[in-house]
């Protein structure tokens, strides 16, 4: 047995910025080595950010990645840590002449292995996912090479992200060649109880790899995405050893005892077997043959596990914590009902951003409660945040002077009023709008175009809104706790952060008199399980009956769903939480005659044409 001591690099870049990503490579590797470390591993296209997206197919993104990458193993060795190897991903195309259809100059999601002023190395990710949010065969080509590079007496094997996920590839041809060590960059997107999912593929593939496995994850918000973190390292048995924190940037240092290398296998390279149909080219490597002497190792350290809620919690103020900073605002604004929605946004942005830069605006129509108006001015005094009013009545009336509306075309005026008056201040005050419609309503198409739904990010979009109450009383639970990623506790001075009121009662849009969310919709209890089955499962209307639901609700909330696409389209970005979020995930076309039906056999119509 030799010791190797790794250090996981879970790290937050940003997609695009070379130079800020390269710099940001350049402090953590000379933190590793302050401590000691033998191997530093940073995620998944580290130095570009992660999904980059359609700047794949830009020639110029893609030769930027490669000289930086090329330009950081030169930068490490000036700052003397050329002999501390680093592993990192970047952006690459094939150099090698291509299997058929895969011309060379094809990009690669790819990682490189820095050493000694050049990159020894190079690798891609083999298996290219291409569901949910991924869309990788739109972009890369699969690669085809392993390399396993001897460092300090142990042979290390790398492969990149989706490799685990897949069967065959990658982890079939460490078995093969022997590694003591499988290193994994990755780009995992969050999702409710993705870390468990995660814990178990790990544990996995290490017992089919015969090897310790060490997972890297990237950390950060991008666009609908969030990165949790959550790397480990678990034995070739699949014992967990060590585990980072969730939502937090973290220097993961673990002290490994991995067996030696076989003297007989010398550097050289060799095809294996993939056992998926192809055939990858081993590439061995030798940096350092001799084993280290003895060290004294560190405690390995397995991170706190957040419960649900928390978890859940904590990656939407990650997300727009970094959307809003990411994208250079210094500020958001909000439209305050007094509800339970915007309650819970508003929260979520004062913890992410600090109750000074969030703005909201308090606009009572004719139909506004007392209570609504007292609830959020109970809310903006418990947190501080930045206020005013500006009641839209006589705005109303003016536009209805001109223009003669009723029903619904009256009620959708109010929400366009106050639409036009965030939007107003936002261009006035370059405030990031933030819009405060749930999932349900989303799933529904409750909600106004270029009203309520216009803005520019929406932090609870992805969230339910029976998980919004649950939130909403998870958050005010916390008030007396120490939360250190919070920019908001401190202010609150041990007070719940959100209005009971806001909780208990029952939600209504007030746009017309003694109106209520039910008068439309089924209880949220209801609707919420019904929504679950059709967009997360994608069950029919024959399956969602049989699994119980009520067919003319059925009936009914598959329409409702079904009409609101064009909707959604046109919905700013969201934090993802859920399987399917309304996106990436979830493409349906607007444009389709496809109803749900009972009766699925052809109905034909001479006269339809």
């Amino acid at each position: 047995m030799a010791q190797l001591r790794i250090a996981l690099a879970q790290t937050n870049p940003c997609v695009g910025d070379l130079t800020g990503n390269a710099n940001m490579l350049l402090r953590w590797t000379r933190r590793a080595a302050d401590a000691g470390a033998h191997l530093v591993v940073f995620p998944e296209l580290f130095l570009t950010g992660y999904p980059v997206e359609d700047l794949v197919l830009r020639k110029s993104f893609v030769d930027a990645s490669i000289s930086t990458v090329e330009a950081m193993a030169a930068a490490l060795a000036k700052d003397g840590l050329g002999e501390l190897p680093v592993v990192v991903g970047y952006l690459d195309r094939a150099h090698l002449a291509p299997r058929v259809g895969q011309p060379v100059g094809a990009p690669l999601d790819a990682a490189a292995l820095l050493w000694r002023g050049g990159v020894a190395a190079r690798t891609a990710k083999h298996h290219l996912p291409n569901y949910g949010v991924f869309d990788e065969y739109r972009y890369f080509v699969r690669g085809d090479r392993m390399p396993v590079f001897r460092l300090h007496g142990i042979d290390v094997a790398v492969a990149v992200c989706e490799d685990l996920w897949q069967d065959g590839g990658p982890v079939s041809v460490v078995a093969s060649a022997g590694a003591g060590l499988l290193i994994v960059p990755n780009g995992s997107p969050y999702e409710r109880d993705k870390d468990d999912v995660r814990l178990a593929l790990c544990a996995r593939r290490a017992r089919e790899a015969g090897c310790a496995l060490a997972y890297v994850n990237m950390l950060g918000g991008q666009d609908e995405l969030v990165f949790d973190g959550d790397s480990l390292v678990v034995s070739a048995s699949g014992e967990l050893l060590a585990r980072g924190p969730q939502f937090r940037e973290e220097l993961m240092l673990v002290d490994l005892d991995l067996p030696a290398a076989d003297p007989g296998a010398v550097p050289g390279s060799f095809p294996v077997d993939a056992q998926d149909g192809t055939t990858i080219t081993v590439e061995r490597i030798e940096l350092s043959a001799d084993p280290l002497p003895p060290y004294i190792p560190i405690a390995p350290v397995v991170a706190e596990r957040l419960d649900d809620l928390a978890e859940v919690y904590q990656a939407l103020v990650l997300g727009v914590r970094d959307y809003v900073v990411k994208n250079g605002f210094r500020s958001v604004i909000l439209g305050l009902s007094g509800g339970i929605d915007s309650a819970l946004t508003a929260t979520i942005a004062a913890d992410a951003i600090g109750p000074d830069d969030v703005h909201v605006v308090l606009m009572p129509s004719r139909h506004s409660s007392e209570h609504s108006v007292g609830d959020a001015e109970d809310l903006v005094a418990r947190q501080g945040l930045r206020s005013r009013l500006v009641p839209i009545a006589q705005i109303v009336d003016s536009f209805e002077k001109e223009v003669e509306l009723s029903g619904l075309a009256a009620e959708n005026l109010q929400a366009r009023v106050r639409g036009m008056i965030l939007m107003g201040l936002s261009n006035e005050q370059g405030h990031l709008v933030l819009t405060t419609g749930n999932k349900s309503e989303a799933a529904t198409g409750y909600s106004t175009l270029y009203g309520d739904s216009a803005g520019g990010y929406a932090p609870i979009k992805d969230v339910p809104k029976t998980l919004v109450w649950q939130l909403s009383r998870w958050r005010n639970e916390q008030a007396g706790s120490p939360l250190p990623w919070s920019r908001l506790q401190d202010r609150l001075d041990g007070r719940a952060p959100i209005p009971e009121n806001s909780i208990v009662k029952e939600p209504s849009a007030e746009l017309r008199p003694d109106q209520r969310d039910t008068d439309s919709l089924p209880p949220y209890e209801v609707l919420d399980k019904l929504l679950d089955d059709y967009v997360e499962r994608d069950m029919g209307a024959a399956a969602l009956i049989a699994a119980g639901h009520d067919p003319e609700l059925v009936t009914r909330i598959i329409r409702l769903v079904d009409r609101a696409e064009y909707k959604r389209r046109q919905s700013p970005p969201g934090p993802k939480i859920t399987p399917k979020n309304f996106g990436r995930d979830r493409r349906l076309p607007i444009t389709s005659r496809w109803r749900e039906s009972l009766d699925i056999s052809p109905q034909f119509n001479r006269k339809s044409r």
